[in-house]
């Protein structure tokens, strides 16, 4: 099996260093081999968080440059624009289609990128609505796990390893909620 890389990027708070967490763990219990790289940014204050995941039955590299990754997970449509440089030709997009507005944007220094979502749908990316997804599971703060559950539909893991990944990293009281988000994500995939 040749490795497998996964680019996940968002802005602080979304969530995007828990689903990469989910996606190790999950890869890690199917026997795999995993390495992860973080850049938290000024996370904490609305910045940008890349997080790369790479598996397979052997992992040399956490690395992935320039057109690497099989599948770019983007919380966000601006990130999903700055990072599309990453996406290895014939890979996939998944994107929340939420755009939040980055501080540059706000204090004036930088204008909103025009046409995101047309220019996101042009490079095939499935633009999914997971945050009215992880709403109607219970909460918007999952859909950081609706975004992986659409990314399960895409990789070769039992849903019941993703499952058990979740139920014991996710905090008891929202388990339920997240398995969910999860399922709710999986399936606009599977339909999309």
């Amino acid at each position: 099996m040749s490795t497998t890389t996964v680019l996940l990027c968002g802005v602080g708070g979304q969530g995007t260093i828990l689903a990469a967490d989910l996606l190790a763990r999950t890869a890690i219990a199917a026997g795999l081999d995993v390495k992860i790289s973080e850049i938290h940014g000024m996370a904490q204050r609305g910045g940008s968080v890349t997080t790369t995941v790479r598996f397979g039955e052997s992992v040399d590299s956490m690395v992935a440059d320039l057109g690497d990754s099989d599948y770019i997970i983007s919380f966000e449509t601006t990130e999903a624009l700055r990072n599309l440089p990453y996406l290895k030709e014939g890979g996939k997009m998944l994107v929340s289609d939420e755009t939040i507005t980055p501080v540059t944007v706000l204090i004036g220094a930088q204008k909103m990128p025009k046409g995101a979502h047309e220019t996101l749908a042009a490079e095939g990316a499935l633009l999914m609505p997971a945050v009215q997804i992880a709403k109607e599971a219970g909460t918007a703060k999952a859909s950081n796990v609706a975004l992986l559950g659409a990314l399960s539909a895409f990789l070769d893991f039992d849903s019941a390893i993703w499952e058990e990944a979740i139920a014991k990293r996710v905090p008891p009281k929202t388990i339920d909620t997240n398995l969910k988000a999860f399922r709710n994500g999986r399936a606009f995939a599977l339909e999309n």
